[in-house]
């Protein structure tokens, strides 16, 4: 089976790598996903079912996720799914009932891509081999085509040993990761309410091949913020004092935020990707755009910043008597793992022969992640929750145009997480 499902997982990951699909337009993934798992005999819940529409971040509107529907059905999606994500709501939990008495135990797989457009390099190993992106501008570049392959490894074990299991099993595949969006609404459809173990993953993140991180606590909680600031339009030359400049707003903004003092209770951060304003040359700018981030320690650092962010676009706005808005767009918190699940993971881990180093956690900074919203629902219910890194040789670093990873990590990562469920069991079983 194992030899059976190695080729699979390459293929699952190589198909997805061609076909990125942004967050909550991953439509033809999930159209795929779904048909996978209903094959192997999951029940399924998908779209709205296991999404709350109040709590969707940052997703596109109605004309972007029409379009993106017909490129999907035109590009192999799964036509018993995919209309159930055509209004862009695509998650899907897969649930595996064993009938016997046991825990629920879930696993989360991020499914989204990113908006960069993958290398055409011959050095690069998905042009060399012919599954480079095939859409322009779109590109996994930082592993969740793998994760999405993984989890239906894991779907694919734990159908053929079903007989052997106790307890319920749930497969989360989650949209939109990147930019933390998509998992807060997940949360709030109640999808780990029944859930008493946990296990988010990611592949790669610096962590070498062979190498395993059973616990990750470095996730720093994060807001990230779309602003607009709307001025009056006048002749820069003829009648300059007529405009109202969001242009000036804006970078006004710019400046202060990354003047921003940094907090003593711990890691701070303030960043702004974006700045977008004008029309012309000779015309007193009366629109500007900016995507911001914020990232803190903890949440009440992070919320920190984010309102020193709010106070000074709404001081500059005043400053240049320009209109101003601010959406929180997507949004992550800081959480723990639970040390008692993360010993579980470190002894699978450690019993693997396709591992050679097992570290139990690590606390330094590792970006955000909105799986810490799971993570924090689960443990206010009592329930463990950990975060666990497999390990990869990396191409290019992740969010990079030269990202790939090594595919022998794949089938290993699947026999972990799989041995995780028979770890879970023996404790609750006292075993």
């Amino acid at each position: 089976m194992a030899i059976e499902l190695k080729d699979k997982l390459m293929n699952w990951r190589r198909d997805l790598h061609q076909h990125p699909e942004t967050g909550f337009l991953e439509m033809r993934t999930a159209s795929i996903v779904a048909g996978v798992l209903s094959e192997l005999g999951f029940t399924l819940q998908m779209g709205k079912e296991v999404m709350s529409e109040a709590h969707c971040m940052g997703k596109p509107d109605a004309k972007e996720t029409a379009l993106h529907y017909t490129w999907a059905c035109d590009h192999g999606a799964n036509d018993s799914f995919v209309a159930f994500f055509k209004e862009g709501f695509t998650g899907i939990v897969a649930t595996l009932k064993t009938n016997r008495p046991g825990p629920t135990i879930a696993y989360r797989f991020d499914m989204d891509a990113l908006d960069i457009h993958e290398s055409e390099a011959f050095d690069h190993v998905p042009t060399k081999l012919d599954f480079r992106s095939q859409v322009d501008g779109k590109m996994h570049a930082c592993g969740h085509d793998a994760h999405t392959a993984i989890g239906l490894g894991l779907a694919t074990y734990l159908a053929a040993e079903k007989e052997k299991l106790s307890g319920t099993i749930k497969l989360i595949f989650q949209p939109a990761e990147e930019g933390t969006r998509g998992a807060k609404s997940m949360v709030e459809a109640n999808v780990v309410r029944d859930v008493d173990y946990f296990i988010a993953s990611h592949i790669g993140t610096g962590v070498p091949y062979g190498h395993f991180l059973a616990a990750n606590n470095g996730f720093l909680a994060t807001s990230k913020l779309d602003v607009t600031f709307k001025g009056t339009a006048a002749h820069a030359g003829g009648n300059p004092e007529q405009g109202r400049n969001a242009l000036l707003a804006a970078a006004a903004a710019t400046l202060n935020m990354h003047a921003i003092s940094r907090h003593s209770d711990g890691t701070s951060r303030i960043n702004v990707g974006e700045l977008h304003a004008g029309s012309g040359r000779n015309i007193i700018a009366h629109h500007a755009t900016m995507k911001v981030e914020t990232r803190g320690e903890h949440a009440g650092i992070n919320q920190y910043i984010k309102e020193q962010v709010e106070s000074i676009v709404a001081g500059a706005a005043t400053m240049y008597q320009v209109d101003y808005d601010i959406e929180t767009v997507g949004e992550a918190i800081h959480c723990k793992c639970s040390e008692e699940l993360a010993h579980i993971l470190y002894r699978c881990a450690n019993a693997s022969s396709d591992i050679e180093h097992v570290e139990l956690q690590k606390d330094a900074g590792a970006g955000s992640e909105d799986a810490t919203y799971f993570m924090e629902a689960v443990q206010k219910n009592g329930g463990l929750a950990s975060y666990c890194i497999f390990g990869t040789e990396l191409a290019a670093g992740h969010h990079n145009e030269k990202f790939d990873i090594d595919e022998e990590t794949l089938l290993p990562a699947v026999k972990i997480l799989y041995q995780s469920v028979y770890e879970i069991l023996k404790k609750e079983h006292g075993a």
